[in-house]
């Protein structure tokens, strides 16, 4: 397992992360670490809603809803010809607790419509590890430097 982007997406990040439309936004998804696909069956999704609807399970523990990503910088690096997306770092205060999940993945997708929007719609970008277990204390996404994604 490792990080990388979706097919769906690829020549196409820094269009959605400089959220081009009125109610868009890039969210965070949590998946479960039991019955997470191989990286190389996650990334052919074309949306959330297929993604969900395979063996992958998003994430149920107590407080946890999906997060938009803050402070999100698209920085176009023509020293080096790429292009660098961050954001801030994600955090769940109180993440589990009374019911509690063992987390494999990390992703970061694209959200057209985040007033009438379905899961159907909503296109993943990015994928990440991240292995923890929740137990009722914060638990913080950090986002790796220089970002989430480069475009080179």
């Amino acid at each position: 397992m490792a990080d990388g982007c979706f097919n769906i997406s690829k020549g196409r990040i820094a269009y959605y992360a400089s959220l081009p439309a009125a109610n868009d936004a890039l969210i965070v998804v949590l998946l479960k670490a039991a019955g997470l696909e191989a990286d190389d069956t996650l990334n052919n999704y074309d949306d959330l809603g297929a993604l969900l609807a395979a063996s992958n399970d998003e994430a149920d523990f107590t407080n946890y809803a999906r997060k938009t990503l803050s402070s999100v910088t698209v920085t176009v690096d023509d020293t080096n010809n790429r292009v660098d997306l961050s954001a801030a770092n994600v955090t769940w205060s109180s993440a589990g607790g009374a019911t509690n999940n063992s987390i494999g993945k990390f992703l970061v997708c694209y959200d057209p419509d985040t007033t009438t929007g379905t899961d159907s719609s909503v296109i993943p970008v990015t994928y990440h590890d991240a292995v923890f277990t929740t137990d009722g204390t914060d638990q913080t996404i950090t986002i790796p430097s220089p970002g989430f994604a480069r475009a080179a």
